[in-house]
């Protein structure tokens, strides 16, 4: 199972940050006493915990890509696809975003990012792939990227 997060988070509007990530749960088939428990679980993995009862409309955008990755682990995924997680979010946010990585990773779930921040993405990354026009100009670890002067100059801006 995988799950892809958008730009625009496709989070459900009419529905509190709770419920958007109990919904997964439910739909799963999920042991109704323990959903609560995973939710609050995943809520406190996202660092949502005190924004439980707020709608997505009243959630900053760190914290809507945040609820979004929880909708996503509720569905117990193996791969996770995301595009432009830090798009516009501020330094700390990103931090955040990037400690939530992390931990999803030592869960065991595959990450895929797609990031014009491409610096924060490969802090994360065992391997990189770089797109230029639509074409792959290098593909390799995250540490062949980052030690490597032409490309860093040529792509990254640093």
């Amino acid at each position: 199972m995988f799950s892809i997060i958008f730009q625009n988070h496709n989070l459900l509007s009419d529905f509190t940050t709770i419920e958007n990530i109990t919904m997964p749960l439910i739909i799963r088939g999920e042991n109704s006493k323990k959903v609560n428990e995973k939710a609050k679980k995943i809520l406190r993995e996202v660092g949502l915990t005190n924004r439980a009862y707020h709608f997505p409309n009243e959630l900053s955008g760190g914290e809507q890509q945040m609820l979004a990755i929880g909708r996503a682990l509720a569905r117990d995924i193996k791969l996770l696809l995301l595009d432009e997680p830090y798009e516009g979010l501020a330094p700390v946010i990103v931090q955040e975003i990037e400690k939530t990585l992390r931990l999803i990773r030592e869960q065991g779930i595959t990450t895929i990012i797609v990031e014009q921040n491409a610096v924060a993405a490969l802090k994360l990354a065992d391997r990189a792939v770089i797109l230029d026009t639509g074409g792959v100009v290098f593909s390799g670890t995250a540490k062949e990227v980052l030690e490597n002067e032409k490309l860093r100059h040529e792509y990254l801006a640093i």
